[in-house]
């Protein structure tokens, strides 16, 4: 199940749809998730120059959401290369694959796709941290929870003493670095600016662009809510439904892409090596490819080895991992 798989299918929607189909996977195997990032603009340059201008890019995506420039970024290269945009989404294109998805001129979905909300999660270097094994991760902080939390106090709550609400403030400053809560606000207001400006191109009514940037930003209420292809079509994007052979396809892709990267499998250092051995491992966490430049993986490869050490607890059981390599390279 792998690329050798999906090309005839590529091959057939590009004979369908009159288009070039460029896939795009960022991996969310549990325990080994990947994003949209910067690092895959220059893979797509060269896969895009392979094709050279053409009338209709088919991004085929699947993410749960990842760098909101990025996002952006990658939006507008694809469209510099083609006259129609149109994203394909068989199963979830979350968060930052959202804002790409409202670049396009059409959203195919099929009927387990999903959307959801673009209000950005920020990690950044100051931001709170929580414990992980030994050590202290930086959580992300989202920018429409800290929103809330000010709203509830002003409205919800009614609070209009201005000495209560500076304590709020201060409380929250204290929890989250004042730096990291100014950035907070500034992404917000880029996400909806860039929304709008992606939306500009097909929506013509401003009071709707408007309402489809409200509720992707914060009138979904969570940023885990989920968007099926009936309600971007109530929301007022441009939602296609797939024939019955095009969602074959599209579910056959899915499905190929799935085993490669395992997916569906939680990725579980203990499982992969025997005691007191040390076994080498390849990880395809992500994947960009097109019919004439073949497919790239983002891979994680190295050495996972298992040794029982002594403490003062007595003999327990190490897993390390010796990574040697992480980035993209050709499958």
């Amino acid at each position: 199940m792998d690329f050798a798989t999906r090309k005839p299918l590529y091959e057939q929607i590009e004979q369908e749809r009159a288009t070039k189909v460029v896939s795009y996977v960022t991996g969310d195997r549990r325990g080994a998730e990947t994003q949209i990032g910067a690092d895959c603009i220059d893979l797509f340059v060269d896969v895009l120059d392979e094709i050279g201008p053409t009338e209709r890019i088919s991004l085929l995506l699947h993410t749960n959401g990842g760098n909101t420039a990025a996002a952006w970024r990658l939006v507008n290269l694809i469209k510099t290369f083609c006259d129609e945009l149109e994203v394909l989404i068989p199963y979830k294109a979350m968060s930052a694959g959202t804002l790409i998805s409202l670049g396009a001129h059409r959203i195919v979905m099929t009927k387990q796709a999903a959307l959801g909300p673009i209000d950005p999660s920020l990690t950044h270097p100051l931001g709170p941290q929580i414990p992980n094994g030994n050590q202290l991760a930086r959580i992300p902080v989202s920018v429409e929870a800290v929103r809330g939390y000010i709203d509830a106090a002003q409205h919800d709550l009614a609070i209009k003493d201005d000495e209560v609400l500076g304590s709020i403030l201060n409380e929250l400053s204290n929890k989250v670095h004042p730096l990291v809560l100014g950035e907070i606000f500034r992404s917000r207001t880029q996400i909806r600016f860039l929304a709008e400006k992606l939306l500009n191109e097909h929506v013509s009514d401003a009071d709707k662009r408007k309402e489809i940037v409200d509720f992707l930003c914060a009138d979904s209420g969570s940023h885990d809510y989920t968007i099926n292809r009936r309600e971007g079509l109530a929301l007022g994007l441009n939602i296609e439904k797939p024939s019955a052979d095009f969602y074959s396809r599209l579910k056959d892709i899915h499905k190929s892409y799935s085993a490669q990267m395992k997916l569906a499998e939680p990725y579980d250092p203990n499982t992969m090596v025997p005691a007191n051995t040390t076994s080498q491992y390849q990880m395809v966490r992500g994947i960009i490819e097109s019919v004439g430049s073949g497919s790239f993986g983002f891979i994680s490869e190295g050495q996972m080895a298992r040794q029982t050490i002594d403490t003062p607890q007595g003999p327990q059981e190490q897993i390390e991992d010796r990574r040697t390599f992480e980035g993209w390279r050709q499958l």
